[in-house]
């Protein structure tokens, strides 16, 4: 089983059945926003749900490790890079989209939001860490880094999540809804916890 699982992974086929993978939620939520099926705030929902497949593309990302270490199946690492791509351009249309349907796309507006909201805040600057991870994400910038520098570099990955996951909860905070961030609480805790009693083994 384990054979044809690594073969399967290892297919000329499997990165690009990823990459459709991945583009779905995007092509969905353009086809309800053009149809609208999106509700009765379609700009919210947008936002909202972009935000929501950013956290999943992170927490899908954070999972390959631990599945590969509990699997044995090494060809998963060759899928991480394409899912951090993936992760910070939804991370970055969740941004775009805060910005141009909330804001106005008014730099001013959108820095005093930043500023004045803490949610805001930390949601902007998840990204902001997010985008030396995206601009390092290419074989030039490895062999420019070094390996030790790169992986030591995208650790910054951990301190994403986490920031990522208090902007999340504050924004469900002020509707006093926590149970959806509960659960990817939960999940990240397991992911970080699998990582720190791997260190603390080793």
């Amino acid at each position: 089983m384990k054979a044809v699982l690594s073969k399967a992974l290892l297919s000329r086929a499997a990165k690009p059945l990823l990459f459709l993978l991945c583009l779905a939620p995007l092509a969905w939520l353009v086809y309800a926003a053009a149809t609208n099926h999106l509700g009765a705030n379609p700009a919210e929902a947008l936002i909202r749900r972009l935000g929501d497949w950013t956290l999943r593309g992170l927490w899908l990302t954070l999972t390959i490790t631990p599945l590969r270490q509990l699997t044995g199946l090494a060809a998963l690492a060759r899928f991480r890079r394409m899912l951090g791509v993936f992760t910070f351009s939804y991370a970055s249309l969740h941004l775009l989209a805060y910005g141009w349907l909330d804001m106005g796309l008014v730099p001013a507006d959108i820095a005093a939001d930043i500023v004045k909201r803490p949610f805001i805040l930390m949601g902007f600057t998840a990204w902001a860490l997010m985008l030396p991870l995206f601009a390092t994400s290419f074989n030039k910038a490895i062999k420019a880094l070094g390996a030790k520098r790169w992986q030591a570099l995208h650790k910054a990955v951990y301190a994403v999540s986490v920031i990522a996951l208090l902007h999340f909860i504050w924004m469900r905070a002020g509707k006093q809804n926590f149970a959806e961030p509960a659960v990817y609480g939960a999940i990240l805790a397991v992911l970080l916890g699998w990582r720190v009693w791997k260190r603390l083994r080793a």
